[in-house]
Order: C-alpha cells, then sequence, then structure tokens
C-alpha cells in the first residue's frame, strides 16, 4: 500500500480553486471535409517540419482570422 504522501485521497476540497484562464483558448473538435490534395500538402509539410499536419491546419487557420484574411474568389 502506498504511503499518505502518494495516496489518493478520499475527498479533495476545490473551494479555493479558480477558472481555468485558457479555458477559452482550448480547441475545439469538429467535422471537416478537406480535399485529398490539401490534406496530402500538410501531411508532406508536417514531415518536413516536425509538427502535425493537423496542427499545421490549425496554425494556418489561426493565422487567417488573427489577420483577417478575406478569400478572393473570381467565378468564371
Amino acid at each position: 500500500m502506498a504511503n499518505n504522501d502518494t495516496a489518493m485521497r478520499a475527498e479533495y476540497d476545490f473551494s479555493a480553486s479558480r477558472k481555468n484562464p485558457y479555458a477559452k483558448r482550448l480547441k475545439k473538435q469538429i467535422t471537416i471535409r478537406i480535399d485529398e490534395y490539401t490534406i496530402d500538402y500538410f501531411k508532406g509539410q508536417a514531415s518536413d517540419t516536425g509538427i502535425p499536419y493537423q496542427s499545421l491546419i490549425n496554425l494556418y487557420l489561426s493565422d487567417c482570422a488573427v489577420n483577417h484574411k478575406t478569400l478572393g474568389l473570381t467565378w468564371k
């Protein structure tokens, strides 16, 4: 049996706790359809950088949002 320093307590007191200040920045899981070429592109970038491809996609989209980038579309 573990000593008192490492044993789980029967109860914990959270009355003095505070909210996570980063909770608003947590990621939210969604479902999104991305074409295979785009996924392959980011997977290639991931192997070059060592950063997971989903993180790279998030970084790219975050950069677009932070810098208020707009998509210029021209329909032919």
